[in-house]
């Protein structure tokens, strides 16, 4: 395994795709990767300290994020937050049919601005390579405008509202990436259902099974990997089908197992929060009463 490149600033990605830096803002760059040339060496593994959202139409090679191989073919998006990790490999036939764009913007930019802390809303930063986002013809050229005239700022001179203009632009690329994921959750939907039967179907044999009180309480980690998805991205997912996102219907369901062990064993409130995988009691009685509007004791006498 390669060792990872580090590339701290914006400044970093002209040295990394091994193009002139144009003086145009230290904190904002766009790359047209038409103009990039056999920079990739094989497995190159890359962490970048700012956002990245990369496009490619058609290109040899293949980039790898979550040990998953991107597809590019039919051109697709994936977005990473800072200090995730990008591999690449290069094919024999080099870089002579790349082409897309790179949009890199260093966290700092934002601050002031509404954006910077908005931004970790934006789930889709921490999607894994296989849930790249899938354009259609007029989604590609609606975010290759939105680029262009991100690109177009930057070669403005930059005065005192440059900044601003320029968060607000990248604010409306994020908003039309929200928009166009939604689609792809509405197009998806014959597997997406299959994914959220497969959910509730592994969260019950989770709460009647012995691993409930080895491991303890069930997380949206460990279902998002039985069926091979992020967490956000699988939260999501579940959001979109459901109205309610993994983590409340994990807790939905460890709601209404709890009210049928109160109602059906003898067992003190504090054994069955320990039997249900919660490591204080108080905790689970807390939850409880918080989803239902009584304690556990409340909830058991209510039925005597």
């Amino acid at each position: 395994m390669s060792s990872v490149i580090n590339l701290t600033s914006v400044s970093d990605i002209y040295s990394f795709f091994r193009l002139k830096s144009p003086v145009f803002h230290p904190l904002v760059a766009v790359i047209d990767f038409r103009l990039v040339k056999n920079f990739i060496e094989d497995y190159t593994r890359v962490s970048a300290g700012f956002y990245c959202l990369i496009f490619k139409d058609i290109n040899n090679n293949n980039v790898k994020y979550g040990r998953k191989i991107v597809d590019f073919q039919d051109g697709s998006l994936i977005c990473l937050a800072p200090n995730q990790v990008l591999e690449m490999e290069q094919e024999e036939d080099g870089n002579e049919n790349l082409s897309g764009w790179g949009l890199f913007i260093h966290p700092d930019l934002l601050n002031g601005y509404s954006l910077s802390g908005k931004i970790s809303s934006y789930s889709f930063f921490e999607y894994q390579a296989n849930e790249a986002l899938h354009l259609s013809g007029s989604e590609k050229e609606i975010l290759s405008e939105c680029v262009s005239n991100i690109e177009k700022e930057l070669r403005t001179n930059i005065d005192l509202h440059s900044q601003a203009i320029l968060v607000s632009l990248i604010e409306v690329l994020l908003n039309y990436c929200t928009r166009f994921y939604d689609r792809q959750f509405i197009t998806r939907k014959s597997s997406n259902t299959d994914i959220v039967a497969k959910f509730e179907r592994l969260l019950k044999d989770y709460l009647r099974s012995e691993v409930l009180k080895t491991e303890g309480l069930p997380s949206v980690q460990y279902f998002a990997g039985k069926v091979f998805l992020s967490a956000k991205y699988f939260s999501d997912l579940i959001k979109k089908e459901t109205g309610k996102n993994a983590k409340e219907l994990i807790q939905y369901q460890l709601i209404e197992y709890a009210k049928e062990n109160l109602l059906t064993s003898d067992a003190s409130v504090s054994e069955i929060a320990y039997n249900l995988g919660f490591e204080y009691p108080q905790y689970f009685s807390r939850l409880f009463k918080l989803k239902t509007g009584m304690t556990p004791l409340e909830f058991r006498n209510s039925f005597n």
